[in-house]
């Protein structure tokens, strides 16, 4: 059986351009808080029904929160990202799902130093919420399907709490 991506999604693809447009009309703060929400509310769970007590992802999660409420160094939160999810992502090639949403998990909790992080989040999210549906070896048009799907509903959570003229946009720069 031929391995499963590591991520999904095209990023050429029209719903992933927008979602890049949108992003750039927020600020920096809005950016962020929405990549950490999505990844505990919708990525985090994924990760937990497959890894159930290990909590290395949700540490790099409360850290990042953490670092953008003023309480802890980003050297905290740096080392949180790679030395629990990236670790542990690296720990599960066997279990592609848990691996994407240990990744997604990761790149959303490094948004708070980097921006552009919040489209490689979408990336993996797409293979974690896809392979935890469909499994990692569906078929490639219905895991495409349900990646578009998954891009439709990131950045409607984007939407929701994006500020109308945004006095303070991020304006980022896309190397993609």
């Amino acid at each position: 059986m031929a391995k499963a991506r590591k991520l999904l999604g095209d990023v050429n693809s029209p719903s992933v351009v927008s979602l890049r447009e949108l992003i750039d009309t927020q600020s920096k703060d809005t950016i962020r808080r929405w990549c950490l929400d999505y990844a505990e509310k919708v990525i985090l769970p994924i990760f937990e029904k497959h890894c159930p007590g290990d909590d290395r992802p949700r540490k790099a999660l409360d850290n990042a929160n953490a670092f953008i409420n003023g309480k802890v160094k980003f050297a905290v939160v740096k080392d949180s990202i790679l030395n629990d999810c990236h670790a542990v992502a690296r720990e599960l090639e066997n279990n592609p799902t848990a691996q994407a949403a240990a990744r997604a998990v990761g790149q959303g909790s490094a948004v708070v130093h980097t921006l552009t992080h919040s489209l490689g989040m979408y990336f993996y999210a797409a293979a974690a919420i896809a392979y935890d549906i469909e499994g990692p070896h569906a078929n490639p048009k219905v895991l495409a399907i349900l990646a578009e799907e998954v891009c439709h509903n990131y950045t409607n959570a984007l939407r929701k709490i994006s500020v109308d003229n945004e006095p303070n946009p991020a304006m980022l720069k896309w190397n993609c």
